[in-house]
């Protein structure tokens, strides 16, 4: 790709990710939330892989790093859900954080923190399929 693409592609991944992280922390008030960022969080690596094409990053080290957030979010996620049994709200993914005023960003007690967990599980699983799809083409073209 020329400079001008990849460039384009830098300032577009970024505002892409800054849009995502938007989109992941204002979850419970808006439409949207954790999947919807998730997306747009794995499509702004995509752009810069595309973009500075497969030299750009190590893809198998990538990919190793990508599923171990993959599964480190998932815990988090079952840590989160346990937590609320113990924190004296007996019931699994019980809220027992103070719930704030209507409207503002920390006004859900535990769906914020879940909210960005499942942004970074659903981020790191596209982004592992991607890499996985180009590693596995770049593998059968050789």
């Amino acid at each position: 790709m020329s400079v001008i693409v990849q460039k384009v592609a830098q300032l577009l991944s970024a505002l892409i990710f800054v849009f995502s992280m938007y989109v992941i922390t204002h979850g419970h008030i808006l439409p949207g939330g954790g999947f919807t960022g998730g997306v747009l969080l794995a499509g702004s690596f995509i752009v810069l892989v595309l973009a500075q094409g497969q030299g750009y990053l190590k893809l198998k080290q990538q990919r190793e790093r990508t599923s171990l957030f993959e599964s480190l979010s998932v815990l988090l996620i079952l840590l989160l859900g346990f937590s609320g049994l113990f924190a004296g709200s007996m019931v699994f993914f019980g809220n027992y954080l103070p719930k704030g005023q209507p409207g503002e960003l920390l006004s859900a007690g535990n769906i914020p923190i879940y909210s960005i967990l499942i942004g970074i599980k659903v981020a790191a699983t596209l982004f592992t399929i991607f890499l996985a799809l180009t590693i596995y083409k770049e593998e059968v073209s050789k």
